[in-house]
């Protein structure tokens, strides 16, 4: 099934229409080849995803965003994975679930969805009973959205920007307020209202993220009020401080601090003034490197 969408791809917004059966890479850097860094069970996803049994995440190489801020610079520029088969894709999701998983956690995985839909076919016929997390930057095609349908069962999206002035700048995707809005869309169609078992953990919905940028609340404060004037409670909303400038930023230098006290709490107040009733906001020190996940390809 997936080699046909893989000559001529265009499974996100870039549309770059290159044959990565032939080896070539588009704006993701990627092939046709699964590459994947770290596959553990991760307890820094909200509460209701990891849990106390951390949610077992795949974490896959390349990105078809690649934002200039990225603090998971390391594999979204394709410098870190290692090459797997969908067959050993699908034994790695097992095993995930062998650890106690509470969910399967897909991390970056637009530009291999064709792939992953084969290997939890596979994975699914051998036992996978888990519910399935796609965790995205919200730069999806809906079509390829459409595809997931029926395997994914919580989306985890991110809604960067409602400045396209922003995205431009920071994402080199002018396009992303208007693709993010129109794929987190389907993506609750698919969910509907967000669910959730005795245990605490989400069974099914949508829960977007939004991380504030030093300098920029005017953005985070736009995006809360866009996704609660949308969707109200049918959605939650994961507010995030956790800005950790890993690199020294020439072309952009606010992007070299953390975000303030000060700017978090004005959002906070923003998101209180809007009603948001269903949200997560962190606590504490959040924004320091010890948060981002080794890739040392543990479990790949």
């Amino acid at each position: 099934m997936f080699e046909e969408l893989l000559k001529n791809c265009t499974l996100c917004p870039r549309n770059c229409k290159v044959n990565r059966l032939e080896g070539r890479q588009g704006y993701c850097g990627m092939d046709s080849t699964i590459r994947a860094a770290r596959a553990a069970l991760h307890m820094w996803e909200e509460p209701c995803i990891s849990g106390e049994k951390g949610s077992g995440a795949v974490f896959f190489s390349g990105c078809g965003l690649r934002c200039s801020f990225c603090q998971n610079r390391d594999i979204a520029i394709g410098d870190s994975g290692k090459e797997i088969t969908v067959e050993r894709l699908a034994e790695i999701f097992l095993e995930l679930q062998g650890k106690g998983a509470a969910n399967l956690n897909l991390v970056t995985g637009a530009h291999y969805v064709p792939q992953i839909i084969c290997a939890l076919e596979l994975a699914r016929g051998k036992g996978l009973g888990l519910p399935v997390v796609y965790n995205s930057s919200g730069y999806e095609n809906v079509k390829t959205i459409r595809m997931l349908e029926g395997y994914v069962d919580v989306y985890l999206p991110d809604l960067k920007y409602m400045e396209p002035e922003l995205a431009a700048a920071f994402s080199h995707a002018e396009d992303y307020p208007r693709a993010a809005q129109a794929a987190i869309a389907e993506m609750i169609r698919q969910t509907g209202p967000c669910q959730f078992g005795e245990d605490g953990y989400i069974r099914r919905g949508t829960i977007v993220r939004h991380l504030i940028l030093p300098g920029h609340t005017k953005n985070s404060i736009a995006v809360l009020k866009y996704l609660h004037q949308t969707y109200g409670e049918d959605i939650f909303i994961s507010v995030m401080n956790q800005f950790t400038p890993v690199w020294k930023n020439e072309k952009y230098p606010e992007l070299n601090r953390k975000v303030t006290w000060r700017e978090y709490e004005k959002v906070l107040n923003a998101a209180v003034e809007f009603g948001i009733g269903n949200g997560y906001f962190q606590e504490g020190e959040t924004a320091k490197e010890s948060f981002i996940p080794a890739f040392d390809y543990e479990g790949v």
